[in-house]
């Protein structure tokens, strides 16, 4: 069940907002989502927190700073995902503009899993370096960094996963979410952390006279890295504090005035998309999976290649590299997610059939699902996990075959279930079940024995059961409330389109009654439908719908533009439709 409900609107702030001189429509949404003054609003890069500010980043400069001056090899251990991936390379150019002698290595999660291991560093081991620096990773890596120091290795830690009991005895540790850490943006992405360590490197190396004339040495302008921060903060869905809105904004900025990397822009090509018109959701719906692909399928040092060369030609070879593996993760995905919900049927069946069956034998039925299948795909659970949390609105395991008779899974969770939390009270009603876990609030990582599945996922449904309140079980759609006939325009969605939006700052999504003049279905699975609001008639697509409306409607959606054959038009897309009356 969804139950659509409308934001409070703060109505001074909102008429504040008008009198500063926001556009009507935007006080009014800004006020929704707590804006009180227009000053909240400022992207300028001046109104970024400085790096001073974020702890430990001071002493990280000074020890890559001595790094660069000793001409000690440095090695960038990255994550597998896209925020590893732009966080990586952000370091790499970074690193290499100030006369580093930087490469990197990011592991095959299929081989040696996440993290700095001890056998990620006897790998790293074998080129030499004198210094690693992980990024978006390492926070929880205590034996690989104690494995790195009995090989005379220093090692940096920049991360912005929350830390377990033990931190490792690293060199050096940036991570926001530190508990001594007072820096107040504490939803910085990998990427923003490493990029906040480049800009006190470069501060540090000021203070060294490193860029003094003579020297040989220019200065880097880091604010070119902006691009593919915004890539990896938007495709993290780490939530949009102001200070991620700033490196957003000026992200989306660069990449719309076409100064972007020669790799963003081919994979913007590969995606068919326009660099010109770049919006969060081009970041996080086209741009980001492709990217993703390389380490769900592959190997993401391609991923990684794509992003630090500034060869135009080899760039665009790679982006359609990372397209084709796209389209085959979507692929696999559709016939996972098809297993899938065969499974919730099936399961479903069986209840039916045997009253009184345990609380998670049933995962349509469960409040934490748990499901398996030893031929699903490991890189792509994640994505199955993640189909099956929204189709059900419950916490959702896909578990994929690993190796050594053990199981890989990947969950993904609703607000009111902190996923790690739950894990960890798992573990701790059955010592020894958890082989490895770790992760946040929404998104975790597990790994079990095969032969335990069926113990998790028992525990795993009475430990989401209980800490699961009655009303988080409804899936709650919040709506900004109805949009005025005269807003329904290209005009209106430009406005909206080119502003900053994304977790924990959502897109506009609005609720209108309508009338159903027409509809038809597209490729078996899309509804196309001509709508009447009063006098006034709309085009509007929603996307794999559940079944056809009829009569009036209330409907939820988002205003987009659609653009056939050179021609734009205005257009509703729908996110949810309840049939007025019943």
């Amino acid at each position: 069940m969804t139950r659509i409900v409308s934001r409070p609107i703060a109505q001074r702030a909102q008429w504040q907002l008008e009198q500063q001189g926001l556009h009507p429509l935007l006080a009014r949404i800004y006020a929704a989502r707590g804006i009180r003054t227009r000053s909240e609003l400022d992207y300028a890069l001046p109104s970024l927190l400085p790096p001073a500010m974020l702890t430990h980043a001071a002493e990280a400069a000074v020890l890559l700073a001595d790094a660069i001056a000793a001409k000690a090899s440095i090695l960038i251990v990255a994550d597998y995902d896209c925020d590893g991936a732009t966080a990586c390379a952000v370091g790499i150019r970074a690193l290499r503009a100030f006369g580093a002698h930087a490469d990197y290595l990011v592991p095959n999660r299929f081989t040696y899993g996440y993290g700095l291991s001890p056998d990620i560093v006897d790998l790293a081991a074998t080129g030499k370096p004198d210094l690693i620096v992980t990024v978006d990773n390492g926070i929880a890596s205590v034996d690989g960094v104690a494995r790195a120091r009995q090989l005379g290795i220093a090692t940096l830690i920049t991360d912005h996963h929350l830390a377990g009991d033990e931190l490792p005895a690293a060199d050096c540790i940036v991570n926001p979410n530190l508990a001594h850490c007072e820096f107040p943006s504490k939803c910085l992405a990998g990427v923003g952390v490493i990029f906040y360590v480049m800009l006190a490197l470069r501060a540090e190396l000021r203070m060294r006279h490193w860029f003094t004339e003579g020297s040989g040495r220019s200065e880097p302008p880091l604010a070119t890295l902006l691009d593919l921060v915004a890539l990896g903060t938007v495709a993290d869905v780490v939530r949009l504090d102001h200070n991620n809105r700033v490196l957003v904004s000026q992200g989306l900025q660069r990449i719309r005035q076409g100064r972007l990397t020669p790799g963003l822009r081919a994979i913007f090509r590969a995606a068919g998309r326009n660099p010109a018109q770049a919006s969060g959701f081009d970041l996080g719906f086209m741009i980001g999976p492709r990217l993703n692909a390389a380490g769900r399928l592959a190997d993401m040092s391609l991923g990684i290649e794509c992003l630090i060369t500034d060869d135009e030609g080899r760039a665009m070879n790679i982006a359609q590299q990372l397209d084709a593996l796209n389209r085959e993760r979507r692929e696999i995905e559709a016939g996972m997610q098809e297993q899938a919900l065969s499974q919730l049927a099936q399961a479903a069946a069986a209840l039916d059939a045997t009253p009184g069956t345990a609380l998670g034998a049933n995962p349509a039925a469960a409040a934490g699902v748990s499901l398996f299948d030893a031929g699903w795909h490991q890189g792509v659970v994640g994505i199955v996990a993640a189909r099956i949390k929204e189709k059900l609105h419950r916490p959702a395991f896909a578990f994929a075959r690993g190796d050594n008779g053990e199981i890989k899974g990947s969950g993904r969770s609703i607000a009111g279930l902190h996923l790690r939390d739950a894990l960890d009270l798992v573990g701790k009603r059955a010592p020894g079940l958890l082989l490895r876990f770790g992760g946040h609030a929404m998104a975790a990582g597990v790994t079990i024995r095969e032969s335990d599945f069926e113990c998790f996922r028992e525990l795993f449904a009475q430990v989401a059961d209980e800490l699961l309140a009655p009303a988080d079980r409804t899936r709650t759609l919040e709506t900004d409330g109805a949009l005025e006939s005269a807003y329904f325009s290209i005009a209106t969605a430009r406005l909206l389109e080119v502003e900053v939006w994304g977790q924990g700052f959502p897109a506009p999504i609005f609720a209108d009654e309508f009338v159903v003049e027409s509809q038809r279905i597209l490729k078996d699975k899309h509804l196309k439908l001509r709508l009447r609001k009063g006098t006034q008639q709309l085009d509007a697509i929603q996307f794999n719908f559940p079944r056809a409306p009829s009569g009036t409607i209330r409907a939820a959606y988002r205003l987009a533009i659609n653009d056939f054959n050179g021609v734009q038009t205005p257009q509703l897309m729908i996110e949810h439709i309840e049939n007025v009356g019943g």
